[in-house]
């Protein structure tokens, strides 16, 4: 019986491969949208419980001065405190290549040390002092003021290569930007990213700020994360009434607060699943019913033949499994293995993630949208009598 599925199945070679096309596409689709809430639940899981992060409390986009620093770092339980700056500027060989960058100082690297690894790095012309805690293999990077690290796979992306100098646009920041890649990282946890450019603050605050030393955001590193809401307390209270008040939370709460951002999308994203889930379902079903009133008059033969009701019942079902979760199965792997992994949100969110539980989900439904669409047709051709059947064999 099974091969007469199969032969069934190339009778009509171009509707068969139509039906699966729109199949696949659409559980492609599926797959994808799952995995833009896979990628915003993944985001959650960048930040570290043992790392703060201090920004103005009125917007992420206002300043927080310098001189914060100092008092900052001598709250009990800060172990180091870093800057990072955002800088926003743009490739003029590649316009539309968006990745992020950050000026930062010197403690960020030893704060992220055991999140990145190393893999490249410009061989040291000059005596280099590494700062404590910082990889030794930053060394020519600390050498030079318009030194940069960027990741493996924005290196790749770019065409870029160790040693070269590279020109950016500034845009927040006007003017040309030169800057020589002296070392390419690879990040030991997926999450954390490896399209980001990161160069000194010094550079950007004398070229950039003209010597003034305004900050983005602190970056800490604290020395037990068991007192993570003491500290961030005692620095809020610090400058609650200051101008500006700071805004102190846990790196994973601060890149939380970067989905929340997003508002409904996620609802929105799951009602397109839906309706995406409900169009295929009614294109299989059609599809089905139309194939199986053109045989009216075979399954009147094979009925004659001693084929059961539960044969051909079975048979019309199985038919329209196999288009369904041939379609489904290439849609839903075909997500996995084209959209994970790629970068699409600079560096505001990890890049993309298809959870295996998403594509599972997604072959799932192909399976039962087959059963679905099959059931009625199967239904009116297993309780279909031989005699009206076989008044439509010419």
């Amino acid at each position: 019986m099974f091969k007469l599925v199969i032969v069934n199945l190339f009778r009509n070679p171009l509707r068969t491969f139509l039906t699966m096309a729109s199949v696949m596409v659409a559980l492609f689709l599926f797959c994808t949208l799952g995995g833009v809430l896979d990628t915003l639940q993944e985001s959650i899981k960048v930040g570290s419980q043992s790392r703060l992060v201090v920004r103005n409390k009125i917007s992420l986009v206002q300043w927080i001065p310098m001189a914060y620093r100092q008092r900052i770092e001598a709250v009990p339980g800060v172990k180091r405190c870093a800057v990072q700056n955002w800088f926003g500027a743009a490739d003029p060989a590649d316009s539309r290549g968006f990745f992020a960058q950050f000026g930062v100082d010197d403690p960020y690297f030893a704060i992220y040390n055991p999140d990145i690894d190393i893999v490249q790095s410009s061989p040291v012309q000059a005596a280099s002092v590494v700062p404590e805690g910082v990889n030794p293999k930053l060394a020519s990077y600390f050498l030079e003021r318009t030194a940069c690290v960027v990741g493996e796979k924005l290196l790749l992306k770019k065409g870029w290569k160790l040693g070269q100098t590279i020109t950016l646009a500034g845009t927040i920041f006007p003017g040309p930007w030169p800057f020589t890649i002296r070392a390419v990282y690879r990040a030991k946890n997926k999450s954390f990213g490896e399209e980001i450019m990161f160069f000194h603050y010094k550079y950007l605050s004398e070229k950039g700020m003209g010597g003034q030393e305004a900050v983005g955001t602190y970056v800490l590193e604290l020395s037990d994360p068991s007192q993570a809401s003491t500290v961030l307390n005692a620095i809020d209270s610090q400058f609650e009434n200051a101008a500006p008040a700071t805004l102190t939370e846990t790196e994973q709460a601060f890149q939380a607060g970067f989905v929340s951002m997003y508002g409904n999308i996620p609802f929105v994203l799951r009602v397109i699943g839906l309706a995406i889930v409900f169009s295929i379902l009614l294109i299989a079903a059609n599809t089905m019913m139309t194939s199986i009133r053109e045989r009216t008059g075979e399954f009147g033969v094979l009925k004659t033949l001693g084929f059961t009701d539960g044969q051909v019942f079975g048979m019309v079902v199985i038919e329209a499994a196999i288009i369904t979760l041939g379609g489904g199965l290439i849609g839903a792997l075909g997500a996995k293995f084209a959209v994970d992994g790629n970068a699409v949100f600079g560096a505001f969110l990890p890049p993309m993630s298809v959870y295996w539980g998403t594509v599972l989900t997604g072959i799932a439904i192909a399976l039962v949208i087959g059963a679905v669409s099959g059931l009625v047709p199967a239904m009116q051709a297993s309780r279909l009598r031989i005699v009206d059947a076989l008044r439509r064999v010419e």
